[in-house]
């Protein structure tokens, strides 16, 4: 009991261990609570500063140095920023905030820009460059963290209560850092900043020793090594890796192939390797644990690979070391001979004790002896043994061969696989026997008569010098190519000197041997004569080669005329791929590849191995996080396979803790992505399943998603640069109907654009369709699954209809967002309104500046009937005759043209001259991106704008040549309104 008690106790001091190992450790690189003299961090402001730093009690009332603000007038901008803090090799740091914050109505000097929050902006540099007025104190060159709001606010007489916020921050390249507090007007108090980053511990697991790691991407890789008394096996093994991820926790299981050595076993929940104690041993290297010495063996010390056998006991060459020591058999007994003239019969039973083994045989000796009780001598070559004279599995053995009246002495020993390693020699028992004096004379002039395929015709002289009666003759005839095997030897009895021997093989060879027998038993056998068999009969030969060519003949004549019915049913069947409603695999013409539903294997990771290569994860390094996708983060790394070029790669991975379902949906999109090649069609680099976490790697496409890049650059791009991406768009489509593949997703936000502005088709991944509890808005509930309303054709919606046409469909909406610079299709009418509207046939108006010809190309991909839209190569041959006669792009759509009535946009827009405020004003113009910046640099009445120029939007923030145009247009705008009487701004 007491021993059970120790081990219970050993096991929970491993597991704590085992926990606070793998517990982050957190590394702390400025904390403002454990400074004991002034922080003297720097301040800003356009008048008096107001950030003031005091002593003060933080939340166990100690003493901290504290800053502290209550602004007397909210429209002036107070900055606080601390020392450069240096970052010691960490990517991702986090920042922990201890504040106060006083409710704003509860100030007597109340004013309406109060806000309970303030902003937390960092600044990365080198060197310790920043002086009062560098970096300039707006939000650019500064990167924001977060807007900070208060949890709790104080009150008069109420309870005070501190507010604890904790954000993260990053990535982080340079050196160093600066943390800037903006405060937002409300009167608070900074109790104590501390930033810290997180490392993953030490740990050893699964017989590997793993060192103390900083993460510094998504997921850093920690080469370890094995423990003590433990190696890896093979010529060129791999050391131990172990994924770090950002947030200081180890990632899933090591990849090791850590195993204890010979002699050694784990222990301790494989954390090191044991030796084996005394009476125990372990042969090779590998998981397993010591195990007890065999029987009849010992080891007297610890870490023995193997157990020495006790005296007389021993191991076979053959045996493993991990099988029982045994020893020889003991003696045959009770041998009983059965004497027939010159021949032997001869039998005994099984020893008493066989060894402990089954490998039991016998051998027979025979001595012959010049008289009983006298000398004796090998018999030699004239006996003969059946089956054998050694290695006798059986009980019984037959000799003939022997001289007539003649003692002989026959000793039957039994073996086994170790009596070779015994010196006493093998046990056996001596039986002595006499032979008969009477024995009939040789037989001779054994020949052939006649010989078949199948048989022989033997004759043979009589004997004449017999003195006795011959009763009957004995044939002996074996395959000579078969030697003396048990099987090949056959007898039959004759009583004239002529035999008929029967059922034997063709061509082949026969030793003969015949002796005679009398009343005085059997006689020797006579020399022994060979005969062969007769081969096939050639005459047949000419006539079945004949059979053959015909047979041949028939049944390629049959093999043309098979082809033949079905070509003419396959083109009698041909479907056209665009209008087919099968989402699967299809029947395509000649030469024309085929797009097989990885959901159609049976097993799907059949369909991943198939279509998607495999990536050693150590060719691929993760720099940056850039979004978030459907099943985790989605990164910017770099791959470098050996041999080629080193190339930037998107990796999308795979969160932790997802379910087998999740990973074949995730792993789906990369069985897709791999059957296409196209140049408008995103390319699958590979995937990475050998290791944590899975993640699929395509390549990098520099500006993102095209919605998002068109409203960024709203205005940058002419009416035949936006028909150019829109026809590599349709190109890409075109390639994905011919290959019968329907996308049901197409839209401005599915289209990634590369440096060179090649928009290429994207998101193959289904699995949202099928998903109930989506919190996407875009895509919404319809007859069991999710769908994009606002880009999904009417049958589709209606009846889950999905084709080629109905992707025609989509591809209008897509025309129509690319021309609007990434407007949101519909504005902010609800899905229902879009159904309504749609099946009373409205639809989209031109957006601004839209071609004629765009806007009519948008409405026929819209018409009701999907058999009346074009298919995908009717677009890009329009689009390509665009291209070419670029004058007809000068052509604008007018609202209300065309067959079908647009969908009119009824909103009444704000123009720039309604607007009372500078944020009113850039909402007009779609510029509120900018709004920040425009009331930090002081911009806060639209009086102040009048003289604004080129370099001045470019003091604050504003690259883009087409946005300075469109403020300076608007300004313009405005200008010309102010000068026109009884038209006052406020």
């Amino acid at each position: 009991m007491e021993l059970f008690s120790r081990n219970v106790a050993a096991l929970w001091i491993i597991l704590l261990e085992f926990l606070l190992r793998s517990v982050a450790e957190e590394e702390v690189l400025m904390n403002t609570k454990t400074e004991t003299s002034d922080l003297k961090w720097t301040t800003y402001s356009r008048s008096k500063p107001e950030w003031e730093e005091v002593s003060g009690l933080d939340e166990e009332n100690n003493s901290v140095r504290t800053y502290q603000i209550c602004q007397a007038d909210g429209s002036s901008s107070h900055w606080l920023r601390s020392k450069l803090i240096d970052r010691r090799g960490a990517s991702q740091v986090y920042v922990e905030l201890l504040f106060t914050m006083i409710e704003c109505s509860s100030r007597s000097t109340h004013h309406r820009s109060c806000k309970e929050t303030f902003n937390l902006y960092y600044y990365q540099s080198d060197t310790d460059d920043a002086t009062a007025t560098h970096p300039a104190w707006m939000e650019n060159p500064y990167t924001k963290v977060d807007t900070v709001a208060a949890d709790f606010l104080l009150r008069k007489g109420g309870e005070k209560k501190f507010n604890v916020k904790t954000l993260r921050l990053g990535p982080l390249t340079k050196q160093g850092f600066y943390l800037a507090f903006h405060a937002q007007g409300a009167c608070m108090a900074l109790l104590s900043v501390r930033v810290f980053f997180k490392k993953c511990p030490a740990l050893t697991r699964s017989l590997s020793v793993f060192p103390e790691t900083v993460p510094r991407s998504l997921v850093q890789e920690a080469v370890g090594q094995c423990v003590a008394n433990a190696a890896q096996p093979g010529p060129n093994p791999r050391p131990p890796k172990m994924f770090c991820g950002e947030d200081g926790q180890w990632v899933d299981q090591p990849t090791t192939t850590c195993t204890c050595l010979p002699g050694f076993e784990a222990s301790h929940g494989d954390l090191e390797c044991r030796a084996c104690p005394v009476g125990h041993f372990k042969i090779g290297s590998g998981p397993g644990p010591c195990s007890v010495c065999p029987d009849s063996s010992h080891t007297g010390e610890t870490g023995s690979t193997s157990c020495v056998c006790r005296p007389g006991f021993y191991r076979a060459p053959t045996d493993s070391p991990d099988t029982p020591c045994t020893r020889p058999p003991s003696s045959p007994r009770n041998p009983v001979p059965q004497v027939n003239d010159t021949s032997l019969t001869l039998e005994w039973s099984e020893p008493l004790d066989s060894g402990g083994r089954s490998d039991l045989s016998y051998s027979v000796e025979c001595r012959m002896c010049s008289a009983p009780g006298g000398p004796c001598m090998p018999c030699g070559d004239g006996v003969n043994y059946r089956p054998s004279q050694a290695g006798i599995q059986g009980r019984r053995v037959s000799i003939w061969g022997l001289r007539p009246h003649t003692t002989y002495s026959f000793t039957v020993m039994a073996l086994n696989g170790v009596s070779p390693l015994s010196q006493q020699g093998p046990a056996g028992d001596t039986i002595n026997i006499t032979t008969s004096p009477n024995v009939p004379v040789l037989v001779s002039g054994l020949r052939k008569v006649t010989a078949t395929e199948s048989s022989l015709t033997l004759h043979w002289n009589t004997p004449t010098q017999s003195h006795y009666r011959i009763l009957q003759y004995q044939l002996r005839y074996c395959e000579k190519e078969r030697g003396s095997e048990e099987n090949s030897c056959h007898f039959m009895e004759s009583n004239i000197n002529e035999v008929v021997l029967s059922d034997m093989r063709r061509a082949t060879q026969y030793e003969v041997q015949v002796r005679a027998r009398t009343l005085g038993g059997y006689g020797s056998f006579s020399q022994a004569v060979v005969f062969r068999t007769l081969p096939d009969d050639d005459s047949s030969s000419p006539l079945l080669v004949t059979g053959i060519l015909i047979a041949m003949g028939m049944l390629l004549l049959i093999i043309v005329i098979a082809a033949a019915i079905y070509c003419i049913r396959k083109q009698s069947h041909f479907k056209d791929p665009e209008m087919s409603d099968k989402n699967g695999q299809y029947l395509m013409g000649q030469g024309v590849k085929v797009y097989i539903d990885p959901f159609t294997y049976e097993d799907p990771n059949e369909a991943v191995r198939e279509f998607a290569k495999e990536i050693d994860v150590s060719c691929v390094k993760i720099e940056e996080v850039i979004g978030a996708g459907e099943f985790g983060e989605v990164c910017r790394g770099r791959l470098r396979i050996p041999g080629k070029k080193e190339n930037y790669v998107a990796i999308k991975t795979l969160k932790g803790g997802y379910t087998d379902k999740q990973r074949r949906d995730f792993l789906s999109e990369a069985s897709i992505m791999g059957q296409f090649q196209h140049p408008n069609i995103i390319h699958l680099e590979g995937i990475i399943t050998a290791s944590c976490p899975v993640m699929i790697l395509t390549e990098f496409m520099e500006n993102g998603a095209l919605d998002s890049f068109l409203r960024l650059n709203d205005g940058q791009f002419t009416p035949i640069q936006l028909v150019g991406m829109l026809r590599g768009i349709a190109s890409g489509m075109k390639y994905l109907s011919e290959m019968s593949y329907v996308h049901r997703d197409l839209a401005a936000r599915n289209i990634l654009v590369n440096s060179n502005l090649v928009c290429k088709v994207s998101d193959f991944g289904l699995s949202r369709f099928l998903q109930e509890n989506s919190s996407d808005p875009t895509y919404t509930s319809s007859l069991g699954g999710k769908i994009p309303i606002r880009w999904t054709a009417p049958e589709a919606i209606a009846f889950r209809k999905f084709t080629s046409a109905s992707d025609v469909w989509s591809y209008g909406i897509v025309m129509w967002e690319v021309m609007s610079f990434g407007e949101r299709p519909y504005w902010d009418m609800s899905n229902q309104d879009v159904i309504n509207a749609i099946e009373q046939d409205y639809r989209l108006p031109p957006p601004p500046d839209c071609p004629t010809y765009l806007h009519q190309l948008m409405l026929d991909c819209w018409q009701k009937e999907r058999t009346a839209r074009p298919r995908f190569s009717n677009i890009v041959s329009a689009l390509d005759k665009l291209i070419r006669n670029p004058a007809s792009l000068k052509i604008t759509a007018q609202e209300g043209a065309g067959p079908s009535h647009p969908l009119l946009d009824q909103r009444s827009p704000l123009t720039p001259s309604s607007c009372g405020t500078v944020g009113d004003w850039l909402r007009a113009i779609k510029m509120e991106r900018y709004e920040e910046s425009f009331l930090q640099a002081g911009y806060t009445s639209m009086q102040l704008l009048a003289h604004i120029t080129t370099e001045d939007l470019l003091r604050l923030g504003i690259t883009l040549a087409g946005h300075q145009k469109k403020i300076l247009s608007s300004i313009e705008a405005l200008g010309i309104q102010n000068k026109t009487p009884g038209n006052v701004l406020y």
